[in-house]
């Protein structure tokens, strides 16, 4: 089943916070996460203001781009949840390349370390960007134990092997530039492209719905585009 947004309010496209996704009988409508003035739709988990404590914005809108500053550690994570879209993500470094990353199918606040949500992550660490990283929810590539290392280590919780690596790197533009990263998730499959080039399939989600999630964790990170359009789910 087709699912779409249910908030369409003057100016704010996910402000009434929607749950899924539905069908609409004029086709898949394109809807952006971000309109560059204001992060309605969204809310911010950074442990270290647990308890009201006064600590710098992991997230910030600067000059009509949202920023992930990096420090404090969190996430900003949808109000609604999704399934059965295409997510574009247009990002660059603000100075020295880093970590930050998209999260899908997130549930569970804090499932891993006290700051991670349940979730795959898909990977935007320069030189990484397109692997998956598995934080309480799992996924199956071709190749697994070549990409993920033994079988025995698998797992995805702390020290286990979480990470799933891309199918192939050097297709991050020079920093300063501006990246698209595409996310297809799709019943229980995932693909990502890095500036066209396709790095990540995975399949056999232990998920299939769920918010979408940006990192704040140790490099500024500027967003300018976050668009979802709703795909038909796989016969």
């Amino acid at each position: 089943m087709l699912y779409h947004v249910l908030a369409r309010a003057t100016g704010a496209l996910l402000g009434l916070s929607a749950l899924f996704l539905s069908a609409c009988s004029s086709g898949p409508e394109t809807v952006s996460l971000f309109e560059g003035a204001e992060l309605r739709g969204w809310h911010v988990d950074v442990p270290e203001a647990d308890g009201g404590k006064k600590v710098p914005a992991s997230f910030e809108i600067r000059d009509g781009l949202l920023v992930s500053k990096g420090s404090p550690g969190g996430h900003l994570i949808t109000d609604a949840s999704y399934r059965d879209y295409r997510l574009v993500v247009e990002y660059r470094w603000l100075g020295e390349p880093g970590n930050c990353g998209v999260l899908v199918h997130s549930s569970t606040p804090r499932r891993l370390y006290g700051m991670f949500p349940q979730s795959i992550e898909v990977q935007m660490h320069v030189g990484n960007a397109g692997d998956f990283w598995c934080i309480g929810e799992d996924i199956t590539v071709p190749d697994m134990e070549a990409r993920r290392g033994p079988k025995e280590r698998w797992g995805v919780d702390g020290d286990k092997a979480r990470r799933i690596k891309n199918l192939s790197d050097g297709n991050e533009k020079p920093p300063g530039e501006w990246n698209q990263m595409v996310i297809e998730c799709r019943g229980r499959e995932v693909e990502v492209w890095v500036n066209g080039a396709k790095v990540n399939h995975g399949f056999d989600c232990t998920a299939d719905h769920g918010q979408i999630a940006i990192q704040a964790e140790g490099a500024p990170c500027a967003f300018r585009k976050l668009e979802l359009t709703p795909l038909a789910p796989r016969s």
